[in-house]
């Protein structure tokens, strides 16, 4: 299909771009506010499909919303009825468009003027009224709350909260992109006359800030959060494309002796906490159990063997192991173990365990296997 998305270089545009030229065949005619304005009557021609995501919402001046939002959508349509092109047309309008405002009232003209292409022709058009969106390539102090806190908030700027109490219904740019490309297949999420995205997050504004501060922090403490809440996932994931590029790593504190070192990677509040271990030749390392704790090795590099003796028990069990086949190794509890590099190089462990470290409670008792 030849699919043209005008408004192809604002936020939405450029996310649904780059998935349909990643996933599909389609030709990709992008048209936005520095294209030749001659290329609009060829891409109209050809159009099998409109995404119409071209729009104003911050402009100098009032009229600016109405000229945006009605004036170009009335050209795009005129320019497709020259060309008797009835193919469906998608446009990008708001929840605003039920309130009586400037943008509103512009969005709610646009979606008009789409009906009434379609009473005239017969095209399918879809209207999606879109909450707000957030997520990667949104531009920060232009009308995106998120975008703007995840910029500040990666760069060290304040923030400014009228009212932590105001109550926000957010759509990620990942499930809009998904919605508009099923809509492409006409497989839309109608509701009555209006098209939806099926996945709405509604959260306090104060919360969006303590979860994106908590962010701020997790890199200082090698921490993530936990990613089982579906909105949490998402802000962490639109939180981290807000880094300045000189940003984007954080040192780790190195353990370091004679043995080698021991440094930890990440910690989680419920899923434990990763980290990297480095044995020199001939060191052993451990000889220790656990109540509770519970353990997974894996040898990246090198070559050892790891030991385990039942407390109950004097039978030593060993599994060799080494980078060149690697496979994990559960350390049960109750079970004293210990790590041996029995190779000629440095050993490099990763080591998984189910709690991060507490050192008011280290759950760890020395005993020689």
């Amino acid at each position: 299909m030849k699919v043209l998305v005008t408004g192809s270089n604002g936020f939405i545009g450029k996310n649904l771009i780059a998935e349909l030229e990643a996933t599909t065949e389609h030709e990709i005619l992008s048209y936005d506010r520095d294209t030749d304005v001659s290329l609009l009557d060829s891409y109209c021609e050809k159009a099998d499909f409109v995404f119409h995501l071209a729009g104003v919402n911050r402009p100098e001046t009032e009229a600016e919303f109405m000229m945006g939002n009605f004036g170009f959508t009335s050209t795009l349509l005129a320019t497709l009825k020259k060309h008797n092109n009835s193919c469906s047309v998608m446009i990008s309008s708001s929840i605003q468009a039920e309130l009586s405002n400037p943008y509103g009232e512009s969005k709610k003209a646009g979606e008009d003027l789409l009906k009434a292409f379609s009473n005239e022709t017969g095209a399918d058009v879809l209207i999606y009224r879109f909450p707000n969106v957030f997520g990667k390539w949104c531009r920060p102090n232009y009308n995106s709350a998120v975008a703007t806190f995840c910029h500040n908030i990666t760069h060290d700027l304040p923030i400014m909260v009228n009212d932590p109490e105001v109550m926000l219904n957010l759509v990620y740019i990942d499930d809009v992109v998904k919605e508009l490309t099923r809509a492409l297949d006409g497989k839309e999420n109608r509701q009555g006359n209006i098209c939806e995205v099926p996945t709405v997050h509604t959260i306090k504004l104060g919360d969006i800030v303590t979860l994106l501060e908590s962010f701020k922090v997790s890199r200082e403490e090698r921490s993530i959060p936990n990613m089982v809440d579906a909105f949490t996932k998402k802000l962490y994931s639109t939180y981290l494309s807000y880094l300045p590029e000189d940003q984007f790593s954080y040192p780790l504190k190195m353990n370091v002796d004679q043995r080698g070192s021991f440094t930890e990677i990440i910690r989680t509040p419920d899923r434990g906490q990763v980290s990297v271990n480095i044995s020199k030749p001939g060191i052993t390392k451990g000889n220790h159990w656990h109540h509770t704790k519970n353990e997974k090795f894996l040898v990246v590099s090198g070559t050892g063997v790891i030991r385990f003796r039942n407390l109950n028990s004097d039978k030593v069990i060993e599994y060799f192991v080494s980078g060149d086949k690697m496979e994990v190794v559960d350390i049960p509890v109750g079970y004293t173990h210990n790590i041996e590099n029995i190779g000629e190089s440095d050993m490099v462990t990763v080591m998984w365990v189910n709690e991060a470290f507490d050192p008011e409670i280290p759950d760890t008792y020395y005993l020689e296997v």
